[in-house]
């Protein structure tokens, strides 16, 4: 930033510095010939022609400088046949008489004499009681003009360089004054690390607000991320623990059935698994902006797996085939393939999947049947672990849990109803639309 800004500063410094130069400079010049003009006009105004036919003044030039040999400030009158009649400031030298046929001013810079650049202002002018076109020309020192723009130049670069460094000394405490909330920032987040505190504060500037609030509710989702990963290790060691102890308690009284135990209890654990496995793998990815999947892909691949499984069932499925929601392909599949795989197994042979947009800008995917539905007393207690309602069948109870949790996890929800048209159970799926 402070570069940045020293770098444009002496950018418009530069250009101002430049076009103040020409401005001031050409003033000087303009002011100067001005100078020169007057005394030309003063000099043809005194002027008449003597009986001897040459230019003379009725009244002598004012400015002593033109009686001084050398002094910087000359003139001159030349005709044509007519002998040249020089200031005696001239002395032994003579001014050049250009080429010119009008007579108008000209004025312009002579390099004639070798030691002092002049500004020369001459027209032609004829006189009273003469044939003969007369030059008059009025010549001065260019050194004065060149002082005084030489100096003009020096108190412009000292003054522009002075304001340049004092505008980057002001820029840099600007961004050092400016930024010292984010470095006040660092040092609150390098205390939240090591442990002395666990927030950051709030008394910032209003520009800073977002930027503190942002990364106090980071800090907040890593602790409550950290906060359900625990209470899932408990989870899971909790539902671990009877199978494991049952599977002991089996091995150690030498239990004629022990194999069957054994695989009946590794099967519970095993769903246990999978159920904590799609909870965990579902809250590392629900901060993925990139989550989305498409909703018609999921139901055909599930239908095509449920179909390969109950070849007995026809699942039917219709709706939005461009719906897309919040969610990874692989959670999405996992839920659509527990509830569809449920409405295969408990309903008599038909089951019918819709996929539709809601107006609360979710996704819905109603999962129907045409078993005997769960009484609306019953329907809360399914989404508990370990919960059944019919034993007759294989399973652990776990399908609605996972699908329960994991749509809450990505921000969407699981309900149970009565199916109007197949007289079963409905199963309505929201979730975020993507």
């Amino acid at each position: 930033m402070i570069g940045g800004a020293a770098l444009w500063i002496g950018v418009l410094l530069l250009i101002g510095g430049f076009a103040l130069d020409r401005v001031l400079s050409r003033s000087i010049g303009e002011n100067f010939d001005s100078q020169l003009t007057y005394v030309l006009n003063a000099m043809v105004a005194a002027s008449e022609i003597g009986p001897d036919g040459e230019v003379r003044f009725n009244r002598p030039p004012a400015d002593q400088r033109f009686l001084e040999p050398y002094s910087g400030l000359y003139f001159q009158v030349s005709g044509a046949s007519a002998d040249t009649f020089p200031s005696r400031s001239l002395w032994d030298r003579r001014l050049q008489v250009g080429v010119h046929n009008d007579i108008h001013l000209h004025e312009y810079d002579s390099d004639e004499f070798a030691d002092e650049p002049l500004r020369v202002a001459e027209r032609d002018v004829l006189l009273p009681g003469s044939k003969v076109r007369w030059r008059f020309q009025v010549a001065q020192s260019r050194e004065t003009i060149d002082a005084q723009i030489q100096a003009l130049r020096a108190t412009l670069l000292w003054s522009f360089l002075a304001l340049g460094a004092g505008l980057v000394v002001l820029a840099a405490l600007q961004a050092f004054y400016g930024l010292s909330p984010l470095r006040r920032v660092r040092r609150e987040l390098i205390a939240i690390r090591s442990a002395r505190q666990q927030r950051i504060g709030e008394d910032y500037p209003r520009e800073i607000h977002p930027l503190v609030h942002e990364l106090n509710a980071l800090l907040a989702h890593s602790e409550e991320q950290a906060e359900e990963a625990r209470r899932h290790a408990g989870n899971l060691a909790h539902a671990l623990k009877t199978p494991l102890t049952v599977i002991t308690n089996a091995a150690t009284a030498h239990a004629p059935d022990l194999s069957d135990t054994v695989i009946r209890e590794a099967s519970v654990m095993r769903r246990q698994v999978d159920h904590h496995l799609a909870r965990a793998r579902a809250i590392g990815r629900r901060a993925s902006a990139q989550a989305r999947a498409t909703a018609w892909d999921s139901v055909e691949a599930v239908e095509r797996a449920v179909s390969r499984l109950y070849p007995d069932v026809t699942v039917d499925i219709a709706g939005d085939h461009a719906a897309c929601v919040r969610v990874e392909r692989q959670d999405l599949d996992e839920m659509l393939g527990n509830l569809v795989e449920n409405a295969a197994k408990y309903g008599g042979g038909r089951v019918f999947v819709t996929v539709e947009p809601a107006h609360d800008g979710n996704v819905e995917i109603l999962i129907e049947d045409d078993g005997t539905g769960i009484p609306e007393a019953d329907r809360q207690v399914l989404f508990a672990r370990g919960a059944r309602l019919d034993t007759d069948k294989p399973g652990t109870g776990l399908g609605l849990a996972i699908v329960r949790d994991v749509a809450q996890i990505y921000g969407g929800s699981v309900a149970l109803d009565e199916s109007e048209d197949l007289g079963g159970l409905l199963v309505t799926l929201s979730l975020p639309a993507a």
